[in-house]
């Protein structure tokens, strides 16, 4: 009976590859499932092999741990050369973007706050 390995669900599609290719390199079957229309399925890598699971999931495992160090170390070498993104470098590469949506942020908390407001002055 196959058995769910990974739902990919906000899983970057390099990352999909990657444990399909792990579970190639390991003889492990499995197959993938598409992500629905309208994001109403998330999709997922599945094992046809029940009894293929904890090996499987041991390899996953692993491999999830290895993800991590490497973009944590991508990452602190990116605010090493100040190549980080951060909200300052993403507000001057994209000014009127940011300025919308601030925009759109402060308008928002005004149209919620107003009847607050009205209320203390009618008193």
């Amino acid at each position: 009976m196959p058995r769910l390995l990974m739902n990919l669900r906000n899983v970057p599609e390099d990352e999909a590859e990657e444990v399909e290719a792990l579970m190639d390199e390991h003889r492990i079957d499995h197959y993938r499932t598409p992500v629905g229309p309208f994001g109403i399925t998330a999709g997922g890598i599945w094992l046809r092999n029940e009894p293929d699971y904890a090996r499987a999931r041991s390899l996953l495992d692993e491999y999830q741990a290895q993800r991590l160090r490497r973009s944590r170390d991508e990452y602190v070498q990116a605010r090493q050369e100040d190549r980080a993104e951060t909200l300052w470098s993403l507000a001057r590469r994209q000014p009127v973007r940011t300025l919308v949506y601030l925009g759109l942020a402060v308008f928002i908390l005004m149209v919620m706050f107003a009847p607050v407001l009205q209320l203390g002055r009618a008193g």
